[in-house]
């Protein structure tokens, strides 16, 4: 799926601390000529694990490369580089469990939530640019994020700077009534898309969470087989907290993607690989910047171009 120019450039720069972290302290392990040994294996998984690329991943790379160095396949501390990225590009599944769901008739229904902070409305205003300026589909925002102070009027602000349309309610009101009055504009005008912002909350709010169970329900009702997508946004700059969330947030949606922001300002950017092992849910898209500009669908042999880059 290609919505628009992909330039690796551009994904490099947005993981550049984590990319920090694998050309600059673990590049000085692999100085020409060095021996792979029991002590060089034990200071590559140290560098491996401040990425937040997760346990089982770095299990899974660090017994690859010691497998293949009992058996005399690799020697030196250069041959490593392949392997890890021979094993950074394992298990993603296939490109179209990456791609964007669309309803066969009437309107696609995308629910977003995520916790305050995480990036949620930025995010939206992202994915609504793309799908109107890149796939020319016709956009209906939602402004279900009623309990957040100025939420309303944040959305409305990039409603207005993207050049699309939003049905909002005053602050306050009742989250799923306002879902419920997009979705029957979104019939009524034939809108292609139709992305409900849900009120920002942290996943460990029971009545909060209900309340997002109470959209999805709505929008259920309204529009046939909606949701048709259940984007779940989470801060990079998180970490392995984020894992936590995406849990969570399980049980009141069924998440069917993540939306990666602030990729551009973490050096856990390996918590990706940490969500496609412990979660299972595809990476649909990654944050990379504050414009509605700053997105990239997420490719696992970009992802990985871009970290080892500077390396090769």
């Amino acid at each position: 799926m290609a919505f628009f120019s992909k330039t690796l450039d551009r994904i490099k720069g947005g993981l550049r601390k984590t990319a920090q972290v694998l050309n600059t302290d673990i590049r000085t392990l692999f100085v020409p000529g060095r021996q792979i040994n029991e002590q060089f294996l034990v200071e590559m998984e140290e560098k491996l694990l401040q990425s937040d690329m997760g346990v089982k991943n770095v299990d899974r790379i660090i017994t690859e490369v010691r497998d293949r160095w009992r058996l005399g396949k690799i020697r030196n501390a250069e041959d490593c580089l392949a392997v890890i990225r021979e094993q950074l590009l394992t298990g993603w599944g296939p490109p179209e469990s990456r791609e964007l769901k669309y309803a066969a008739s009437g309107p696609t229904v995308i629910l977003v939530a995520g916790i305050n902070g995480a990036g949620k409305t930025t995010s939206i205003s992202k994915l609504a640019q793309i799908l109107k300026n890149q796939m020319n589909k016709s956009v209906l925002l939602c402004a279900s994020d009623t309990f957040r102070a100025a939420a309303v009027d944040q959305l409305t602000i990039w409603a207005e700077r993207i050049g699309v349309e939003i049905v909002k309610h005053k602050m306050g009101a009742d989250p799923a009534a306002v879902a419920y009055d997009a979705c029957e504009k979104a019939k009524a005008k034939n809108f292609d898309v139709l992305i409900v912002d849900t009120a920002g909350r942290l996943h460990t709010q029971d009545h909060l969470m209900r309340e997002l169970t109470k959209i999805k329900d709505v929008v259920a009702k309204r529009i046939p087989g909606a949701p048709h997508e259940s984007i779940l946004v989470l801060d990079a700059t998180t970490g392995q907290n984020a894992i936590l969330q995406a849990k969570n947030f399980g049980q009141a949606i069924n998440v069917t993607g993540i939306f990666l922001a602030k990729l551009d300002g973490t050096a856990k950017g390996g918590v990706v690989l940490a969500i496609r092992d412990q979660l299972n849910l595809p990476v649909k898209f990654i944050g990379l910047g504050e414009t509605p500009q700053d997105i990239e669908t997420f490719d696992p042999q970009r992802f990985v171009d871009a970290l080892f880059g500077e390396a090769q």
